[in-house]
């Protein structure tokens, strides 16, 4: 399985997305590659956001390895799921040339059994934006590992 979460920047949102997901992944002892990306490239080749990382580090998670890069058109066809921490991320993602190459496009709270729900962006906020995000983002990946399990079992 090939997971990229997406987010705007790629230093916040999907960062910790990534980040949760290989630690979630790593307890259960799946092999999946993951991966994160931004709809812009504003910040292409930075470290996640210092905030991010300290509420990730606070729950084990790492994002120290990774850096933010811009989504690219053939990333589409690369992975199975890709996943948005917001509509405006789902609408782009979407609308991008090859969006029917494979992957399958989804919203992030979606997976948590919170339809429609947007992951807000911390960026702006305090400490406690990004301990909120984080708690979204775990129940959203419990709830996407499960799935993709469940599915791989029975397929």
């Amino acid at each position: 399985m090939r997971l990229l979460f997406v987010c705007t920047g790629n230093i916040c949102r999907s960062p910790t997305a990534d980040a949760v997901a290989r630690s979630r992944l790593a307890a259960v002892d799946l092999d999946w590659i993951v991966d994160s990306a931004g709809t812009s490239g504003w910040h292409a080749g930075e470290a996640p956001d210092e905030r991010a990382t300290a509420a990730a580090a606070a729950r084990g998670h790492d994002l120290s390895v990774l850096s933010a890069r811009e989504i690219d058109p053939a990333d589409l066809g690369r992975f199975d799921q890709i996943i948005a921490m917001d509509r405006s991320h789902l609408r782009f993602l979407r609308r991008m040339p090859g969006a029917d190459r494979g992957a399958r496009v989804s919203l992030m709270m979606d997976w948590a059994g919170e339809a429609g729900v947007d992951v807000p962006d911390p960026y702006y906020g305090g400490d406690d934006g990004f301990v909120r995000v984080l708690d979204m983002i775990e129940r959203a990946v419990d709830g996407l590992i499960a799935s993709l399990q469940g599915d791989q079992s029975r397929g």
